[in-house]
């Protein structure tokens, strides 16, 4: 099982305001994490794609660029890239740009995004939500398998013959789907044979495995093989010295944070309550201890018939740039291993 960490690049506004000398400091700070997730022996890191002031994330390539020139082994990937919102031409070039930075260590996860900023920023229709991403993951599948290509669509201009380049190094370049609760995103990666990114950020983990045998039925009554059917998971998490300091650290961030998004979204003020919930035996929250960490991980892993993947999502107001690199350290040199010894031992 391969474990990182996605970011969205947490500005660290104060008070609300956005101030760019302190969004210069987050993104160093952002760059010397993924630097230290390489050292310690992190998998993959995957930076977000948003367009509001609380993220820097808009040109998560730009990132992931730069992260690539200091790093050497860790992937790097986009979680997610807001395909609705792109052209699949640029994003193509510009992954396999990363990849050839990288030396064979870019990935692409597309998704529609959990935010709908991108629409009018863009002048994009919302009602059409669904076929801008199908159309366009279409036409950036195909350019992953072809060097030459001729496509026509609704929303984007016909391709004639047209040569697409830079090619990446690695012979076919990963492009995950990300996915948040909807079937018919579940059933489109089986169908397509991607492998599959799941957000769960709420609620309890387990109740995604009905999804996730669709999306594997789907796969496999389209011909694929079950090893190509790869399952991810993306929770947000924390890994502290010990899971009552952990716990404590988090809470106050993740409360602020989702009280604000709710304001927005009609939800009710977070309460300890919810969020002790969310920490329990089969809660979608990954923080605690070492061990705590590794084995809600496991847990989760075998609930859902299988993952691949797990990715800490840690930004946090609450959390310096002090404990997220001890975090980074303790997932690399403890969390790391415990999992593998346990999966190996299986």
């Amino acid at each position: 099982m391969e474990i990182g960490i996605d970011s969205f690049a947490a500005s660290n506004l104060t008070g609300g305001e956005y101030q760019t000398s302190q969004a210069a400091r987050a993104l160093s700070e952002l760059l010397d994490r993924i630097e230290y997730a390489d050292k310690v022996g992190l998998d993959v890191f995957g930076i977000g794609e948003h367009y509001r002031k609380e993220f820097l994330d808009s040109a998560n390539i730009a990132i992931l660029s730069a992260a690539a020139a200091r790093t050497e082994k860790i992937r790097l990937t986009s979680a997610v890239t807001v395909l609705s919102a792109a052209d699949p031409v640029r994003v193509f070039q510009n992954f396999a740009t990363l990849d050839l930075i990288s030396k064979g260590r870019a990935e692409i996860t597309a998704g529609r995004g959990s935010f709908t900023d991108s629409f009018p920023l863009f002048g994009l229709n919302l009602q059409e939500y669904d076929a801008l991403f199908s159309e366009k993951l279409d036409l950036l599948l195909k350019i992953r398998e072809n060097e030459r290509i001729t496509w026509s669509g609704k929303y984007r201009p016909e391709l004639k013959d047209q040569a697409i380049y830079p090619r990446p190094l690695q012979e076919k370049l990963p492009i995950w789907l990300g996915v948040g609760g909807t079937p018919d995103s579940f059933r489109r990666a089986g169908l397509l044979g991607l492998p599959l990114m799941v957000a769960v950020i709420g609620g309890e983990t387990h109740r995604f495995r009905p999804l996730i045998d669709l999306y594997r039925r789907a796969g496999e009554s389209a011909g694929y093989p079950p090893e190509q059917l790869r399952v991810g998971l993306h929770s947000l998490g924390y890994v502290g010295e010990s899971t009552d300091t952990a716990i404590d650290k988090y809470y106050p961030g993740y409360a602020e944070t989702f009280t604000r998004i709710g304001k927005e979204r009609g939800w009710p003020p977070v309460t300890r309550g919810h969020f002790n919930a969310q920490t329990g035996p089969t809660g979608a929250l990954v923080i605690g201890s070492p061990q705590d960490v590794s084995e809600k991980i496991l847990r989760h892993s075998e609930a859902l018939g299988g993952i691949s993947r797990f990715t800490f999502q840690m930004d946090n107001a609450g959390l310096s740039h002090t404990e997220l690199m001890r975090s980074i350290e303790l997932i690399g040199e403890k969390v790391i291993p415990l999992v593998h010894k346990t999966v190996s031992y299986h």
